[in-house]
């Protein structure tokens, strides 16, 4: 893990594309700005979590129609 140090209106690269902007510091609170292109996902780490269990939960789930199994084999419920 890299670890930087800026200050209000100092910025991080990533790449050539993506930077993130420290807006503003109050206390142990940080807002920050990232610029990226619209290809780019960016999501709070609890949200991103939060979509990776749903995903998984989707996967494990039964076919809403199970006549149609669409070549997916899958442990009778």
């Amino acid at each position: 893990m890299l670890i930087l140090s800026r200050k209000v209106n100092e910025k991080i690269m990533i790449g050539d594309d993506i930077s993130i902007a420290i807006i503003d510091i109050q206390g142990d609170h940080i807002r920050i700005g990232v610029d990226a292109p619209k290809t780019v996902k960016i999501f709070r780490q609890e949200v991103f979590d939060a979509i990776r269990l749903e995903n998984k939960a989707a996967v494990a789930s039964a076919p809403v129609f199970p006549e149609f199994n669409f070549g997916v084999k899958r442990e009778p419920l």
